[in-house]
């Protein structure tokens, strides 16, 4: 039997070739070998009667085929039909943009994770893709050189790649070549971008603004941690700080890879927090060392320039790098190429501040001594003219002294027997007055005497008439006041008499209805109640546990008849429970 021709459109090839079909080049058809089984391949006979439709209408599925072919086709054949549509239609590479997501080397082949995202980060496509090692020895350092940059996470690039379908390790991408001005463009659009902006709201030349520091004592300084370009900015800090020159505080972070500024952003806040005294440092540096062009990419973020642009302080950056510049250098105040040349310039302003404490302390000094020499001369001639005018004005004042005591002498001399004679006259006088006021006195003392007597005696006269007119008032009132006392007192006597005889007939009323009330009760009326008498031995009564525990046997006497009881256990000081346990003896 020949093989069977099939009539398969142009655009179903990929379809029948899928199933296992072969092409005939000289018939320039498509063919099913003999013996193959042609029910997948029903759509395609020419004698069918749906030829016509199904060429009509979009070629079989996969999944139609596999109805029809009950045992079906081996994956791999499907899956290199697939391959072959693949490189069929991409025999040759496509220039398309893509992000690095991961990018690793193995071998000298260069494996990369590519990705496509919108202007929100949403990833629109995702597939991996491979260098080989022959292409990526040409294009990975051509493309490195050109841009300053490394293939890592982060990068945006312009590669040609050529799609590549292969049963074992599914789809991907083969690059051959890369475009760097792409990248460099991206890299420079974000920058600009970034730049405007900040023009736009006025913050870009803020920081550059502010006055340059007039000397380092306090600076903040942030940093990877264990990073070459810290070291080399460190070993000189450590110098300056030893002998107290400048004092350095160290933040350390990140300074590439996704949401690395983020964190020196975070690190700064923090730290510009603790400065609520009112002291921040002298100035902000940022160093790190060098780097490729996308690690430096990380540092070019709105947030972290905007921080620095606002910044109170002066910010100094020595990222290390020479061909290219972050957005962070722009608008600091002063940017130099590396750590190395930061501490340089710090040392450079210490030194020239140093000297020009030195240069005005050397002024001072001499200006000081030259001051020294003319006071001390002006000094000695004023003590000669102080001494010669004091020496003058001693020996003036030593005659006018001498002068002056004399007359004091004089004067005093004068002045004594003045004095004397007053003092004379004076004595005379009192003495005379003293004489005439005792004569006085001894004249009018006996006059006075006699008229006190006088009028003492009146006095006791008027009240001795005065007294024996009121006392026989006094007496009468007294007996009347006396008199109703005693009233009183025989009333309230009677009163309480009177109470108490009723309270003692009261008292011995009660007492006999008491009695009585008790004699009407007997025995009789007390057992009724549900009491009962126990006796023990000779008819004595029994009142207590412990009475009962000494008898053999009790007697228990109830208003309607006698029980016999024997006491089996006694239990004391149990008033609410049982105690005893009693055999019943009869009644």
């Amino acid at each position: 039997m020949a093989n069977t021709y099939l009539i398969v459109p142009f655009k179903e090839k990929d379809s029948v070739k899928a199933l296992g079909a072969r092409w005939d080049s000289d018939a320039k058809r498509w063919y099913v070998l003999d013996g193959q089984d042609l029910a997948p391949f029903t759509t395609w006979l020419p004698d069918s009667p749906q030829a016509s439709t199904a060429r009509a209408i979009a070629p079989p599925t996969e999944s139609t085929a596999l109805q029809a072919v009950p045992r079906g086709i081996p994956l791999s054949r499907l899956l290199q039909g697939v391959a072959k549509a693949v490189a069929d239609a991409y025999s040759a590479g496509v220039w398309t943009t893509v992000e690095v997501l991961r990018a690793s080397a193995k071998d000298g082949h260069v494996y990369l994770e590519l990705s496509e995202r919108d202007a929100e980060g949403r990833v629109l496509a995702k597939t991996n893709a491979a260098i080989w090692a022959r292409t990526a020895e040409r294009i990975v350092p051509e493309f490195e050189r050109a841009t300053g940059a490394t293939l890592g996470a982060g990068i945006k690039l312009l590669v040609r790649a050529r799609p590549v379908y292969k049963p074992q390790f599914g789809f991907s991408l083969e690059i051959d070549a890369i475009d760097p001005t792409y990248t460099l463009g991206d890299l420079e659009a974000k920058k600009r971008e970034l730049r405007e902006r900040l023009k736009r709201e006025q913050l870009y030349d803020l920081n550059k603004r502010l006055p340059a520091p007039w000397d380092f004592y306090t600076v903040l300084v942030v940093a990877p941690q264990g990073g070459a370009g810290l070291g080399d900015f460190a070993k000189e800090a450590d110098r300056l700080a030893q002998f107290a020159v400048c004092h350095f505080t160290y933040v350390h972070s990140r300074f590439q890879g996704e949401g690395a500024a983020a964190e020196i952003l975070e690190a700064l806040m923090s730290r510009f927090a603790q400065f609520s005294d009112g002291q921040p440092p002298d100035a902000v540096i940022l160093i790190r060392g060098g780097g490729a062009v996308n690690d430096l990419a990380w540092l070019n973020d709105y947030s972290l320039a905007r921080f620095i642009c606002e910044c109170p302080v002066p910010v100094l950056t020595g990222i290390g790098h020479e061909r290219d510049s972050t957005v962070l250098d722009e608008v600091a105040h002063m940017s130099f190429d590396t750590p190395s040349k930061v501490i340089a310039a710090i040392e450079q302003l210490v030194t020239r501040r140093a000297r020009e404490a030195r240069a005005a302390y050397d002024s001072i000094v001499n200006r000081g001594l030259r001051d020294t020499d003319r006071m001390q001369t002006s000094i000695e001639k004023l003590d000669s003219e102080v001494k010669a005018a004091a020496s003058s004005t001693i020996a003036d004042a030593q005659a006018q002294c001498t002068q002056l005591m004399a007359n004091l002498r004089l004067d005093s001399v004068r002045m004594v027997h003045r004095a004397a004679g007053q003092v004379q006259d004076l004595f005379s006088e009192v003495r005379t007055g003293a004489t005439m006021h005792v004569a006085r006195a001894k004249h009018l003392v006996p006059t006075a005497l006699n008229a006190v007597k006088v009028d003492a005696f009146s006095a006791l006269r008027t009240a001795k008439v005065q007294l024996d007119a009121t006392l026989p008032t006094l007496l009468d009132r007294s007996s009347l006041d006396v008199r109703r006392s005693r009233a009183a007192i025989d009333a309230e006597f009677n009163s309480v008499v009177d109470r108490s005889r009723q309270t003692t007939r009261d008292a011995s009323n009660g007492a006999q209805a008491l009695v009585r009330e008790i004699a009407g009760q007997g025995p009789q009326k007390t057992l009724g109640r549900g009491f009962a008498i126990v006796r023990g031995a000779g008819g004595k009564t029994l009142t207590s546990a412990e009475s009962a525990a000494s008898a053999k046997s009790i007697e228990v006497a109830f208003k309607d008849g006698k029980v016999d009881a024997t006491v089996r256990d006694v239990k004391l000081g149990a008033s609410d429970e049982v105690l005893g346990k009693l055999d019943s003896g009869g009644n």
